[in-house]
């Protein structure tokens, strides 16, 4: 958790929903089933305290590394030790990143063992924003930037479907986010129940369980079968 995410707004849309100036170059493209170590757009800011939008690889790899082996188990940074954590605290203190989403996906072990996606999304189609933090690895004289999105205990509802959840940020908090220092609690906080009240937990096509399949067919709402409405009541 958070293993697999869907973004698909155009460079311009994204950089106009942050206020950042755009270093994609080529822009960046639709994906609706986001996975490790897939490049992805993210909203930093530059030494001069400009927002950027830049491409990044999901998977942080921190500086000192000497090979990129491990970036797949690094795609997520836990809240409770990001702080302190060798790997991550230089990135969380310096580094910290906006990671644009439509939503994220999640699995539900149902009756029988079966495994049924959910896709948790803002159900007015707005822009979520996860708390991320980023780190650039050099590697025969390339520059690789890389990100991880920090995860924090599942609140309300949504713990129903998985213990952890990306810690998502309120437009509100964008700035102090961004910006370096601040007082680690406040930063790391969950956003109110009332704001996660607007998210809609929708169960979608096992399809999303590939990552070869793409489009947003993997986001859209499926009817469950008749023996399976019983644990969908349960959920939500």
């Amino acid at each position: 958790m958070c293993g697999r995410y869907a973004t698909s707004r155009s460079a311009g849309d994204l950089s106009a929903l942050f206020e950042s100036s755009d270093e994609t170059g080529a822009g960046v493209g639709p994906d609706f089933n986001v996975a490790p170590t897939d490049p992805v757009p993210l909203v930093r800011l530059t030494p001069e305290g400009h927002r950027v939008l830049s491409v990044g690889r999901w998977g942080l790899i921190p500086h000192w590394s000497r090979t990129a082996a491990g970036a797949a188990r690094m795609i997520n940074a836990r809240a409770e030790t990001v702080a302190t954590s060798r790997a991550y605290a230089p990135s969380f203190a310096r580094r910290r990143c906006l990671v644009p989403a439509d939503g994220w996906y999640e699995w539900v072990r149902e009756p029988g063992g079966r495994r049924q996606p959910y896709y948790m999304t803002p159900a007015d189609g707005s822009v979520l924003a996860f708390a991320g933090i980023w780190s650039v690895w050099e590697s025969a004289g390339h520059d690789l930037l890389t990100f991880s999105v920090l995860t924090t205990a599942a609140v309300g509802e949504l713990a129903e479907v998985h213990d952890r959840m990306p810690l998502l940020l309120p437009g509100e908090r964008w700035a102090s986010w961004l910006a370096p220092g601040g007082e680690t609690g406040a930063l790391l906080a969950p956003p109110a129940p009332e704001w996660l009240a607007g998210l809609e937990v929708r169960p979608v096509s096992p399809a999303v369980g590939d990552v070869r399949n793409d489009g947003p067919e993997l986001t859209a709402r499926v009817s469950l079968r008749r023996e399976e409405i019983g644990s969908e009541m349960t959920l939500f």
